[in-house]
């Protein structure tokens, strides 16, 4: 427990109601979480470089009156990436198209790793995804939140069977440990890991922002 500082959570029924939170005494900042990273953009002043490339927030900084949004998420999932991908994983397929997925995105794009978007309604969609293309994109994010605790019973549908030993599969869930994607990817001899590690990544970077180490 760090003496002096207290991390509550904030329940808004819509995004609108975060301006009074803003009004909060003695508030730092705070995270954002599903569904708001975008939203969260049009109350804030400015935004890091990062933030602003991707297009979504996930932690805001309150400086001097200004209310300032960053990205965390890129951070946390690079870290993770990097930790666990091997050489010939040079392709990936992100499921899902929110906040995360932007961040997703921003990550393996530096890093010079192709992508594609699966979402409802992207030319490749989750009714049409193959099991060819699965097997051409041999790292497989899933940014969704589908599967999420207390839904644990419910997965994407996804070709696993395009799946093999040669794929690394992140999923972004972290409650439960084990999603139903994760289980089935597994099934098929998949490398696989949840989103706990970057939740801590990201948060270790949310704290450093809060105390004005790194802007």
């Amino acid at each position: 427990m760090l003496k002096g500082f207290s991390y509550s959570i904030f329940d808004l029924n819509e995004i609108n109601e975060v301006e009074a939170l803003f009004s909060t005494p003695d508030l730092l900042g705070f995270n954002v979480t599903i569904p708001y990273k975008e939203k969260i953009i049009d109350y804030l002043d400015e935004l890091s470089d990062e933030a602003e490339k991707i297009g979504a927030v996930n932690c805001v900084l309150i400086q001097d009156g200004k209310k300032i949004g960053y990205n965390t998420d890129a951070v946390g999932f690079e870290k993770t990436l990097l930790l666990h991908k091997k050489s010939h994983q040079d392709s990936a397929l992100i499921l899902g198209n929110g906040g995360a997925a932007k961040a997703v995105k921003y990550a393996l794009d530096k890093h010079g790793i192709s992508s594609k978007i699966i979402s409802r309604n992207s030319e490749i969609n989750f009714d049409n995804l193959d099991k060819e293309t699965v097997q051409n994109h041999k790292i497989i994010v899933q940014c969704t939140p589908v599967g999420t605790f207390p839904n644990v019973e419910d997965c994407l549908n996804f070709p696993f069977e395009g799946l093999s030993k040669e794929h690394l599969i992140i999923d972004l869930i972290y409650n439960p440990n084990y999603t139903q994607f994760i289980i089935k990817a597994s099934e098929k001899g998949a490398k696989t890991v949840n989103g706990y590690y970057m939740l801590e990544q990201q948060a270790e970077k949310a704290w450093e922002i809060w105390n004005f180490q790194k802007k």
